[in-house]
Order: C-alpha cells, then structure tokens, then sequence
C-alpha cells in the first residue's frame, strides 16, 4: 500500500513540474507578443544614415549564409551585416542604419567598427 501512495506521490510530482513549466512558457510567449505589439506602435528611436553604438547580443545567419550580429538601441533591434569575424557577443560596435523591416519594428545596419 505505501507503494503506491510513493507512486502517485512521484506522478503528483512529475504533473506539477510540466504544469509549471507550461506555464512559464506561455507566460514568456504573452511577454513577447506585447513587447512586439508595443514596438510596432512607436516610432523607432534611429534614424536611416545615421550610426549608433550598441552591444552584441547574439549572432544569427541569415539565408545568404552572411554572419548577422544582432543588438539593441533604446530596445529596438538592428540587424547589423558585414561584422567581422574578431566581434564577438558582448562587444560594442558602432553600425550605420541602412533600412527599416517591415512594421518599423527593426532595422538593418552596415558595421562600421569594434569600440
């Protein structure tokens, strides 16, 4: 009998972590989802022509096969093309703000230099 409660214990306890981690998740897909809709209803904080200093949050490739590293102004994305390989996550750079995507929810940028 005490297998038993130790065996619906252990599923009792395995259910309540999925629930939690479920929920997590959607929590932080519903965070996304407004941040996205926040963005799309201001004015960008860059200008096209213009430079701007940032870190490097992360690196993406795009389709062409071309290093991408991606970084934040004032919470707004630049997608920032022709990075050499010596830049890491981390480090600060400067990139000169080449076009808007489309909703003006990010942008595209050229490397200008590692600071």
């Amino acid at each position: 009998m005490d297998e038993i409660w130790f065996v619906a214990g252990g599923v009792g306890l395995v259910l309540a972590i999925v629930v939690i981690l479920w929920w997590g998740r959607s929590s932080d897909r519903a965070a996304s989802r407004q941040a996205h809709e926040a963005a799309q209803g201001r004015e960008p904080p860059v200008e096209l022509g213009e430079v701007y200093e940032f870190g490097v949050v992360e690196f993406t490739d795009h389709h062409s096969g071309e290093r991408i590293a991606v970084g934040k102004v004032e919470g707004f994305v630049l997608f920032t093309e022709d990075v050499p390989a010596a830049v890491s996550e981390g480090d600060v750079i400067r990139a000169k703000v080449l076009s808007f995507n489309e909703g003006r929810t990010s942008a595209d940028a050229t490397f200008v230099e590692k600071r």
